[in-house]
């Protein structure tokens, strides 16, 4: 890939958001939902093929395109105030709310572990970490190949879970590479034989899971453990080799499944725009249906019933929760303006150069 373009002497105001990037998040969110409701049946085989071929790629989906959307990032005040109300703030409410709950029905942890995410606020801590060092990213000579070298290297050895560290390191590569993404590039994914060969890919990839993940320890995709320490009890080169295989795997599949997203504006851009509230929801619920009223364990015994009608749900509560009102509702909780914590932010004088054609200033800082 070439080398990113310069950086503006200050940024500027979002710009309007892109159909096909937003496309791209509603597809991904419900993948997302789907393989945290499967969770709990991964010692089915039906429902453990799906949930191998979820994780193979829907964190490094979202991961590339939060990489893209942050490309111009240089840590202006403006910046900085964005990230402190949509990813830090949310980071602290979700943590602690979600340790509270887990404590209130288990016990654990005991105590709090606020800077050392358990579930989904990891996603937000890895942002956050991703989006400060940017500039690192964009100053190295050879940028993607440092990023694959950390991510193979760091299951080598003991890396406290402070801010999800482990798998900030191990998803590195997919955040650097959206990084050095363009429209252009987008666009060639999307081409007729492109796309036909990423259908066989992606539905390939679906059998293969089916058929070959029934002995195969999925916390390898979990990103976040030692290659020596349980489960995953594998040896330097063995861990090395498959986590190289995931990496490759996980590009595979997201480059195969972003050449499916539709391309123009429908019913999905506008819910694409708003998978960071479903995101940050729908954890609850799951949780609350498992904690408090057993849902998945009662089901289980329905076997490949359970799993589609799971599935199926977890696709309208999706659907649901990336509605306007949800929004509206969440957005002053989520994405307070914190008009009291900062200072005003200037507004930036008007220029008189084109327009960049390339959206990298798109609106979601958390690429959700």
């Amino acid at each position: 890939m070439s080398a990113l373009e310069p950086l503006p002497v200050t940024t500027s105001p979002a710009k309007e958001r892109v159909a096909y990037l937003d496309n791209a998040r509603y597809w991904v969110m419900l993948l997302v939902v789907i393989g945290h409701s499967l969770t709990q049946f991964t010692d089915m085989d039906s429902a453990r093929g799906v949930y191998v071929w979820i994780y193979s790629f829907h964190m490094p989906f979202f991961i590339l395109i939060s990489g893209y959307t942050a490309r111009r990032y240089m840590g202006d005040a403006r910046q900085v105030r964005r990230i402190v109300s949509t990813l830090v703030v949310p980071y602290l409410l979700v943590e602690t709310t979600l340790q509270l709950i887990s404590r209130h029905y288990t016990g654990e942890p005991d105590p709090l572990m606020i800077l050392s995410p358990q579930w989904l606020a990891w996603f937000m801590a890895a942002l956050f970490v991703w989006r400060l060092t940017t500039p690192i990213w964009r100053a190295l000579k050879y940028p993607i190949t440092t990023s694959i070298v950390i991510s193979l290297l760091v299951g080598l050895i003991e890396v406290p879970n402070v801010l999800a560290l482990p798998k900030i390191l191990g998803f590195l590569p997919f955040y650097v590479v959206g990084l050095h993404m363009s429209r252009e590039r987008f666009e060639r994914l999307t081409t007729t034989r492109v796309r036909a060969a990423s259908a066989v890919v992606l539905g390939s990839a679906l059998v293969i899971c089916y058929l070959y993940s029934k002995n195969w320890t999925t916390d390898w995709l979990l990103w976040k453990q030692r290659y020596d320490e349980d489960p995953l009890s594998a040896t330097a080169i063995e861990g090395i080799t498959q986590r190289a295989e995931l990496l490759a795997i996980g590009f595979l599949l997201t480059f195969a499944a972003l050449s499916l997203v539709p391309r123009r504006r429908s019913w999905t851009t506008a819910l694409g725009g708003r998978t960071f509230y479903c995101y940050l929801i729908h954890g609850y619920i799951i949780v609350y249906l498992q904690y408090q009223f057993h849902v998945f364990d009662r089901i289980d015994r329905f076997g490949v019933g359970a799993v589609i009608g799971t599935s199926l749900v977890a696709v309208v509560v999706a659907n649901l929760l990336m509605t306007k009102p949800i929004a509206t509702t969440f957005r002053p909780i989520f994405e307070p303006k914190l008009t009291w914590l900062f200072r005003d932010v200037p507004k930036p004088a008007p220029t008189t150069s084109a327009p960049s054609p390339d959206p990298a200033g798109e609106r979601s800082p958390a690429g959700t």
